[in-house]
């Protein structure tokens, strides 16, 4: 399968031959209210998940009711692994994200190429505490940045879009903090316009189920491939059953999965999630794997991260990629 096949959907969208997801989402019937059981929200969203007809009430939409599931999933907040149940309108969890802060948006030139120019939109805080992070000034920092209006923002993805954005790109950090918020800010777009959901996909079933039927790429962020590494270096001692596990929910989705190569860790992570690739989601899976690794944040503390990638370790990795038989590489 070529790289234009792979990435299908997300094309037709991008030249605006398809309609975004989240549009679709926005005038697929669901029927609830606001005195449903969170079990009742769930099993309307699995029925529209499965194709099925609305029946009786059908006044609201998908997308209403993802943005239903997911403020109240925010009021004992789950969206993420640690799940640290708080309500998040009045006290930080893990994350450190209360109101969502965009830490910058503009339109970026510097990402995978079918991606250009991508309207990027940084969100401040993040899931996973990485010791390399090459953005931990925002990542580390949920309080960098400025809060938006919902309006204001999807009026600004609207403008970006008639500027000649290819997509819109929610990233961070993390975005998963703040996916009631984006949910939201979609729901007040009104022009079609394809979502990338750029994610280090460490979340939780619930959340991924949530932003399914309103992204229309997943730029993924596979980093390690085991969750010992995980645990020493990013604080997340589940990370790769997790993240296997997510991949596994989007594979057929339009993805573009991104390895950031680290230093001493070919045999331990980058070996493994390549194979794990090829293997679970197939070899016409887009993949980037990365070489501009840079010790920088905490990776002093670190010695077998503590220096920049070699040459030969970068050329290793794509060998491997190609001898599994990986078609799409970028």
């Amino acid at each position: 399968m070529s790289l234009k096949d792979a990435l299908h959907h997300y094309l037709s969208v991008r030249d605006g031959r398809t309609d975004a997801s989240f549009m679709v989402a926005a005038r697929t019937a669901a029927s609830f209210h606001e005195t449903s059981g969170m079990s009742e929200l769930w099993r309307e969203h699995e029925r529209i998940e499965k194709g099925i007809e609305c029946s009786g009430s059908c006044e609201r939409s998908f997308l209403d009711l993802k943005i239903e599931i997911a403020e109240r999933i925010l009021g004992e907040c789950s969206l993420c692994p640690w799940r640290c149940k708080v309500n998040r309108h009045r006290e930080q969890g893990h994350c450190g994200v209360m109101e969502p802060r965009v830490a910058s948006e503009f339109l970026h030139y510097g990402e995978e190429t079918p991606l250009v120019p991508s309207h990027t939109i940084f969100f401040s805080g993040c899931t996973l505490r990485c010791v390399f992070c090459q953005n931990w000034d925002i990542s580390q920092n949920p309080s960098a940045g400025r809060h938006i209006e919902v309006d204001e923002l999807a009026a600004l993805i609207e403008e970006r879009r008639r500027m000649g954005a290819a997509n819109v790109n929610f990233v961070g950090g993390d975005p998963t903090p703040a996916l009631p918020y984006i949910l939201r800010v979609l729901s007040r777009v009104s022009i079609s316009v394809p979502v990338v959901w750029n994610s280090n996909m460490y979340m939780t079933r619930e959340s991924l189920r949530l932003i399914m039927g309103a992204a229309d790429l997943y730029l993924t962020d596979f980093k390690f491939g085991n969750s010992e590494c995980a645990e020493r270096l990013a604080g997340a001692g589940n990370y790769f059953e997790v993240v296997s596990r997510n991949h596994l929910m989007i594979a057929g989705e339009d993805m573009i999965i991104r390895h950031l190569v680290l230093p001493g860790h070919l045999e331990c992570c980058t070996k493994p999630i390549i194979s794990w690739v090829a293997e679970n989601l197939g070899t016409d899976t887009v993949m980037n794997i990365m070489g501009q690794y840079r010790p920088l944040y905490r990776a002093s503390a670190y010695p077998e991260i503590n220096r920049p990638l070699y040459i030969e370790e970068l050329e290793e990795a794509r060998r491997w990629a190609m001898s599994e038989g990986l078609e799409n590489l970028i």
